[in-house]
């Protein structure tokens, strides 16, 4: 019931901002005119976007899947990885700061005979990966590429350093979490002793000694994977195809608007760095800011009365389509577990 209650209540949150949103970027819009422009798009250009967010996606399962059977779990077939995906995105774009994407995966995958501790280990090198991602293209941007924030971001720069900096601490939490589970354990252990002696929780020896067998089943999984470096290195690889896919629907569409000034790279660099301004911020998927950046930072690129259709194709594309298609999947996915009890 309370599960159900918190779903309920983010899922109202969720709409409302998204009606917040929409009223702030299309108050006093001529959505006739808007309309007209998204219609001169041919829908090649839509399926293209389709594509890749399944693509995208489908990116993370196959990471999950390689991960499970590094870790001997070699019943678990693929299509159930792509049900953890699409589960994940969607609760992660409808919850603040993606709070409730991996407790929900966690969930399936458990129905799947995953041990919660092996689970953890895999989500959170998944996120490991996701963020370091976002930190390395940081890195890049402002290497090879620092002439657009100086062009082009302007007074979006603050996000985007408190971005980089908030995913560079969250990245070495985990990292000490993941490659020092001793550590971990006593973490995890120290609080729930806190729990207790504050009366949140009830004190119980049964309680604990679960939670002992969970975290030396979490050291086992964090030691095999330290010792697979080469493998964690590939899937690092896949988690940058992954994003730079996403960040390529925001270059789809500006090629889908007829224009072509700018090249691939610098396109791509510039979605990067909303991303990276708003990932750690706690709003489901960024939503305002996200439309907000976008505005201010490619408004001298969609020039000509284009900056607003491209932002809502952009935008529909990437998060809202992505939350359309999981929310379809996880119905999916529901109903077949409620047919299987």
């Amino acid at each position: 019931m309370k599960n159900k209650k918190k779903v309920i209540g983010n899922t109202v949150f969720f709409f409302a901002l998204f009606g917040l949103t929409a009223y702030a970027v299309l108050k006093g819009k001529e959505l006739s005119e808007l309309a007209e422009v998204l219609k001169s798009v041919k829908p090649a250009y839509y399926i293209a976007g389709l594509v890749m967010i399944v693509v995208f996606v489908c990116c993370e399962s196959y990471i999950i899947y390689r991960m499970l059977r590094l870790l001997h779990y070699n019943d678990v077939p693929k299509r159930n990885c792509v049900k953890y995906s699409f589960v994940g995105f969607f609760f992660s774009c409808i919850t603040p700061s993606a709070t409730g994407g991996q407790p929900m995966q966690l969930y399936y995958m458990n129905r799947d005979k995953v041990d919660i501790s092996v689970g953890t280990v895999i989500l959170m090198i998944v996120t490991i990966l996701y963020k370091f991602v976002l930190v390395f293209l940081g890195a890049l941007i402002f290497l090879f590429r620092h002439f657009l924030v100086a062009e082009y971001i302007g007074k979006a720069a603050f996000f985007f350093y408190l971005g980089m900096a908030l995913n560079v601490f969250c990245v070495a939490f985990m990292l000490i979490l993941v490659f020092e589970p001793t550590l971990a354990s006593k973490i995890v252990l120290w609080l729930f002793q806190k729990l207790e002696k504050f009366h949140i929780l009830k004190k119980k020896e049964e309680r604990l000694e679960k939670l002992q067998n969970s975290m030396i089943e979490y050291h086992k999984a964090a030691a095999i994977i330290q010792g697979h470096r080469i493998f964690i290195f590939r899937m690092f690889v896949v988690t940058l195809i992954q994003r730079l896919i996403h960040f390529s629907i925001t270059y789809l569409v500006y090629r889908a608007m007829g224009l072509s000034a700018l090249g691939f790279i610098d396109v791509v660099a510039l979605q990067s760095v909303i991303s990276i301004s708003v990932d750690m911020l706690p709003l489901p998927g960024g939503m305002g800011i996200s439309e907000g950046l976008f505005l201010n930072i490619f408004k001298k690129i969609f020039v000509g009365g284009l900056l607003y259709p491209a932002m809502l194709l952009s935008r529909g594309i990437s998060y809202y389509a992505l939350v359309l298609i999981s929310a379809v999947m996880t119905g999916v996915a529901h109903v077949t577990i409620k047919r299987k009890e």
